[in-house]
């Protein structure tokens, strides 16, 4: 069977997309209320230690490249670990399904189908994410590529609209809480990079030279989400203002709002939902395929296919559940999502990286057998 292969490009336009969408429009307004104008370092620090991590991620595979780290796990220490291994990152990517589907539900519920039923997002978005898994990663990929591009657009175009109301005064003084505080308070943005380290976990082996490569483009996709990221970051401190920022849930739709490009597109937030979407249906997209990854990886399975259906069903009743009451949502994103997503997506790579440095000789004697 012919191995599935993904560009460099695609990895990158990957990372992005599962880490930009809901650092704009969930994170930023998190971190405001915690740190105030110094979210955007708050970005900044989030950003270096998802870099680091993802490095971590890259050197516990590097020294078998075919291998995802649920097959890792089976080399390392046998079947049974490796089952385990794939059950954290199954749990990884079921929680992940509650953040993802607030960003995705409020941003279309609250500002552009008020009247719309809940399951209507639910369904739709579980549905595109079930056609993606179907045919596969390389779809997924293409898919993050175009996302890609919408998101350069739509940094291009709120750097313009919020130009003339940039304040920078609003982003001053300069760590006013101090640097632990602020340090503590990206914690919350090393949240998303952990979406980007449980993907490489899966896909990184389908690099086309991932021992060479993976590092650096996974470090690139880590820094150029970032760059992206701490541009609403500082927009949404100079041009709302920290309080205002924190006021809300969704608050890059604030920022949009208040954007103004010329006479004819005052709408801009319709502008940015159209936009943003591609985005929002890859992040859907791809908690969907790491569960059924996962699911078929403790079942024994060849392909995901079979267990697409009932991954769904999972993820759908979950995201209903979370977005449905809108203060038990803030509850989850904010106080239980981070005890999921930092002990498993930064802490599993280290125990991976720990396991292969003691075990190396026994992976290479393995590797030598085999040759």
């Amino acid at each position: 069977m012919k191995k599935l292969n993904i560009t460099n490009g695609m990895l990158v336009a990957m990372i992005v997309n599962m880490i930009y969408v809901k650092a704009i429009g969930v994170t930023q307004g998190v971190l405001a209320r915690q740190i105030g104008q110094d979210m955007w370092i708050a970005t900044l620090l989030g950003t270096l230690q998802g870099i680091g991590i993802l490095y971590i991620t890259h050197l516990a595979m590097r020294r078998t490249p075919d291998l995802d780290m649920i097959a890792l796990g089976d080399r390392l220490l046998g079947k049974g670990f490796g089952t385990v291994v794939a059950l954290l990152i199954f749990l990884f990517f079921l929680a992940a399904i509650g953040p993802v589907m607030i960003t995705f539900v409020y941003h279309l519920q609250d500002y552009f189908l008020p009247e719309a039923p809940l399951s209507l997002f639910i369904v739709c978005a579980l549905l595109v994410g079930a056609l993606g898994c179907f045919y596969g990663l390389e779809v997924i990929a293409r898919l993050a590529l175009i996302g890609c591009a919408f998101i350069f657009l739509l940094n291009v175009l709120i750097v313009i609209g919020s130009f003339e109301e940039f304040d920078i005064r609003n982003l001053l003084p300069v760590l006013e809480q101090g640097l632990p505080r602020t340090l503590a308070a990206s914690l919350h943005f090393d949240v998303d990079c952990a979406l980007a380290s449980m993907m490489a976990a899966l896909v990184l082996p389908m690099l086309k030279s991932p021992q060479k490569e993976g590092g650096k483009v996974g470090m690139l996709g880590i820094a150029t989400s970032g760059l992206m990221v701490i541009i609403w970051s500082i927009l949404e401190g100079a041009v709302l203002s920290a309080e205002v920022t924190s006021r809300y849930t969704i608050s890059c739709m604030k920022l949009a709002r208040n954007a103004h490009i010329g006479e004819f597109l005052q709408r801009y937030e319709m502008i940015m939902i159209a936009l943003y979407s591609i985005s929002a249906l890859f992040q859907v997209m791809f908690c969907l395929y790491g569960v059924s990854v996962c699911t078929a990886r403790i079942l024994r399975l060849k392909s995901i296919r079979p267990v697409i259906l009932p991954c769904c069903l999972m993820l759908g009743t979950l995201g209903y559940w979370i977005v449905k009451d809108h203060f038990r949502a803030i509850v989850y994103l904010e106080r239980y999502w981070p005890w999921v997503a930092l002990p498993i997506g930064f802490g599993l790579p280290l125990v991976m990286l720990g396991l292969r440095l003691l075990m190396g000789r026994r992976l290479k004697g393995e590797a030598a057998a085999q040759r």
